[in-house]
């Protein structure tokens, strides 16, 4: 069991490991400069930590997803873990993976003049293709991804990594403004950003059922077997951000980058040459093909189980609904996804630290529906002004709450709301 946990582990990093995650690091570096460990510290707490105790709590309620939800109500839970699946799946995160593949991974070998669009089409044909002939036995998903192509996603970072702390000696810069006062609380927000948690919410399905595949039935078994491959996941994802945020800080006098690409584009050329460009494509195919089997497969697990379609039917409209949406260009799905996300993230990650929280409160309905009421109010206040939607009358009120303007607004809303919702419960028992 110790080597199919190690598989799992290795499986759970290769789905989290997407491009955002790639291009990300390597951006915090360069803007924190001599702040870069503290600010990596912090990236690191949410952007792995918050992904682990996501998956943790899936198996806590033995792999219904749904169920986080469904203290507030049931319907809430169906709609709220479907809009989730939707929008990491094939309205938002496949699409966007197969993009950042094709414009990092095929775009810098085109040739100037050639038509882009016809080679996007053909690029996610056999992109969507692969995927969903990978996703069509979710019982080898460990092995195909665990076995075979992690390993040679975390060799080709591997070697971008060690050929760097030989070739980029560059002193590090002085911090931004962003990362010069508060390196730690920037870094943290920025590891939020990332999304991950919601992510996890999926991905936490295909762990425990490769668990329960592997004869572990046990909640107690499940949740430490879940445990000890996010940790194993976590230490993976940890070298590599602080090795990518370290070639990111290392690059700071090598040019003006507009994004964490152009960042390792530039330090693979200076370490391998043309080659290095190869690699850096190897690098974002492998990433954004693994993130979009596991969202493939967590998804159609997922309807399969709610809706009276088969898995495989499931599968095939992902893949074909995925490679539609992914034809429409990244910066078109970009617009559209960061408003619904910055919407979303907050009530999942209440709802996820609720679950841990539960036998504090005795899983009190009210706690669930005070907190996810007003956490809702602000996410969907910063997800309607993302779209450019103006509500003046909420304005004044929200933007004034502590931490909003980190992207925490959210905070202090859910505490009062779980508050509210115990001391509502606790007076109905007492009268």
């Amino acid at each position: 069991m110790v080597k199919q946990t190690f598989l799992i582990g290795f499986m759970l990093f290769a789905l989290f490991f997407g491009a955002g995650n790639l291009i990300y690091p390597p951006t915090l570096g360069l803007e924190a400069g001599t702040s870069f460990w503290p600010a990596m510290i912090g990236f690191i707490l949410t952007g792995v930590g918050l992904p682990i105790l996501a998956i943790v709590a899936i198996a806590l309620i033995r792999d219904q997803t749904s169920e986080l939800g469904s203290k507030v109500h049931p319907f809430f839970g169906l709609l709220f873990t479907s809009i989730i699946y939707l929008a990491i799946g094939p309205f938002f995160g496949i699409p966007r993976a197969a993009n950042v593949a094709f414009e990092m991974g095929v775009l810098p070998s085109v040739q100037a003049g050639a038509d882009h669009a016809l080679i996007l089409v053909l690029f996610t044909v056999v992109f969507f293709g692969l995927v969903y002939w990978f996703s069509l036995n979710p019982s080898k998903l460990v092995d195909r991804i665990g076995q075979w192509l992690t390993p040679a996603l975390l060799i080709a970072v591997a070697a971008l990594c060690i050929g760097s702390f030989f070739i980029l000696q560059s002193p590090s810069s002085t911090p931004s403004e962003k990362y010069h006062t508060a390196p730690f609380f920037s870094g943290f927000v920025e590891g939020y950003l990332t999304m991950d948690a919601i992510a996890a919410l999926a991905f936490g399905i295909i762990v425990v059922t490769a668990f329960k595949d592997n004869g572990i039935q046990s909640k107690k078994a499940l949740v430490t077997s879940t445990l000890k491959a996010g940790m194993i996941s976590g230490i993976a994802l940890t070298l590599v951000y602080g090795s990518l945020g370290w070639i990111g800080a290392k690059m700071a006098t090598q040019g003006n980058f507009d994004n964490g690409g152009q960042i390792l584009s530039s330090a693979t050329q200076l370490v391998y040459g043309n080659f290095g460009l190869l690699l850096l494509g190897i690098i974002v195919a492998l990433a954004c093909f693994t993130t979009s089997i596991g969202l493939t497969v967590a998804c159609a697990q997922y309807f399969a189980r709610t809706t009276r379609f088969s898995y495989k039917q499931i599968a095939a409209i992902v893949s074909i609904a995925s490679f539609l949406i992914a034809n429409l260009g990244l910066n078109q799905i970009i617009a559209i996804s960061v408003p619904v996300l910055v919407a979303i993230y907050p009530i999942a990650i209440v709802l996820v630290l609720l679950t841990f929280l539960d036998k504090w409160f005795e899983g009190s309905v009210l706690v669930y529906r005070g907190a996810i009421l007003l956490t809702a109010v602000v996410s969907i206040y910063q997800g309607l002004t993302e779209f450019g939607l103006e509500m003046t009358a909420l304005q004044p009120w929200i933007e004034q709450l502590p931490l909003f303007s980190v992207g925490l607004g959210w905070l202090l809303p859910a505490v009062i709301g779980a508050s509210i919702g115990g001391f509502i419960d606790h007076s109905r028992e007492t009268f």
